[in-house]
């Protein structure tokens, strides 16, 4: 309990666990639609355009003299993520290239793009380890204010567009012919994914935060069948996740975003594993719960 104590009066790590909550909460709302529209891998391409522009942002810091170097680097990779994202969903509308081309062109030209960029402004690419894998040292109280608004956006427009949203990624046609408007839904839901993953940027980091995105709505699937309560119990897996594996990086040196990936993947294999077993027994107990035993043995 001390240790707990003493964790929890640790500035660092209170910036960190509210920045953790803030990505559990908003990350599984975001991936419950990019699953609901077969998208999963969106989040790890913009991910990588979003390493652009953490790179740009040191660039850009450096050369106006900005200290620290990396103060833009959220800034930056808002807006390089924004516009791959949107670059994405006009790709696709179009249908000139296909999605996994489009987001295979964004892995590639982020991560070899931000690298360059990176050296160029005196930095090395060593610097871009704490944005690809999380790391709470690097998360300022300038960070958590960002995270905070750009999370309370996400949410905004998620909780509150719900219905619209989840019909554009269930049926698109269907709401198409329901008047609503598809192509403002679909830019309004590449937009909420990149402000998702330059949110979850500090904690989890670029390469992982599409995981967390995925992973805790895959696991709640398999425990539920209603969209509405799919999200709600992703959300509590991935609260859960982020602040468990963020605790324990004060007391191993892991990356924070590795083990919080690796608690929902143990969490998905823990499921799918019991589960069936579960549903064996309950069968084998009463194969026929809604007729009297009488009936059954007749039978």
């Amino acid at each position: 309990m001390d240790q707990i104590l003493d964790m929890l009066s640790t500035p660092l790590m209170q910036r960190g666990l509210l920045a953790a909550l803030l990505v559990g909460i908003v990350a599984p709302v975001m991936g419950t639609f990019l699953v609901q529209r077969r998208l999963s891998l969106l989040g790890d391409g913009i991910g990588h355009v979003a390493l652009t522009g953490v790179a740009l942002g040191w660039l850009v810091g450096a050369a106006a003299g900005v200290t620290p170097v990396d103060a833009l680097a959220v800034p930056g990779a808002v807006v390089a993520a924004v516009g791959g994202a949107v670059g994405i969903e006009i790709v696709r509308e179009r249908g000139r290239t296909s999605a996994d081309v489009a987001l295979a062109l964004l892995f590639y030209g982020g991560i070899a793009g931000g690298v360059i960029i990176i050296q160029l402004a005196g930095g090395q690419s060593s610097n871009l380890m704490a944005y690809l894998f999380g790391s709470i040292s690097v998360v300022t109280t300038w960070d958590l204010v960002l995270t905070a608004v750009l999370a309370l956006v996400v949410l905004g427009l998620g909780v509150g567009l719900r219905p619209a949203l989840f019909t554009v990624s269930h049926d698109e046609e269907f709401a198409r012919a329901s008047g609503l408007p598809v192509r403002l839904l679909n830019v309004a839901i590449a937009v909420m994914a990149a402000l998702t993953v330059t949110v979850a940027m500090r904690v989890v980091g670029l390469l992982l935060v599409s995981a967390l995105m995925i992973v805790p709505v895959a696991v709640a699937q398999l425990l539920t069948r209603s969209f509405v309560t799919t999200m709600r119990l992703a959300i509590g897996i991935g609260v859960v996740a982020c602040v468990v594996g963020l605790s324990a990086t004060y007391w191993w040196d892991v990356s924070p975003g590795a083990m919080i990936v690796v608690l929902t993947i143990a969490a998905y294999a823990v499921v799918a594993t019991l589960l069936p077993v579960l549903r064996g027994r309950q069968g084998r107990r009463d194969p026929h719960p809604d007729l009297p035993a009488d009936v059954v043995l007749e039978g």
